[in-house]
């Protein structure tokens, strides 16, 4: 078994698994379990599929920033940013959960889109202040 160990990082979690395992493998009544090489979710307790939620979120976030410090995360277009909003935007309102703008919020966001708009930075806007172009 440690041969098919090389190279992996114990974080505890495989060392664990690997104590109930060979537990229930020696006495499964002892465990509690009905089966020997299942865990408490019906799985053999190996792999990513197997790991809880929140587990599963630890591992991707430190995938996440790893790829990040590397250069290599995905770094999305204008185009490909919008066609994401545009598709999150769509199933927000097929779930019901989308964002209803009353008339005044509405025209709040139209004045600052036109601003933005006009402003003469090719850029959109960026957050900084706002100047009512002169006509």
């Amino acid at each position: 078994m440690a041969a098919n160990n090389q190279g992996r990082q114990d974080d505890g979690h495989q060392a664990a698994d690997a104590a109930a395992n060979a537990k229930l493998r020696s006495n499964p009544a002892d465990a509690g379990q009905a089966s020997p090489v299942t865990n408490q979710r019906g799985t053999s307790g190996r792999g990513f599929a197997s790991m809880s939620p929140e587990r599963q979120r630890e591992i991707a976030s430190e995938g996440g920033k790893a790829a990040h410090e590397k250069g290599t995360a995905h770094q999305f277009s204008p185009e490909e940013a919008r066609a994401a909003g545009r598709k999150g935007g769509q199933a927000a309102h097929v779930k019901g959960t989308a964002h209803e703008f009353n008339s005044e919020e509405a025209r709040a966001a139209g004045r600052k889109g036109g601003l933005a708009s006009h402003s003469g930075n090719p850029g959109g806007n960026k957050g900084g202040p706002h100047k009512v172009p002169e006509r």
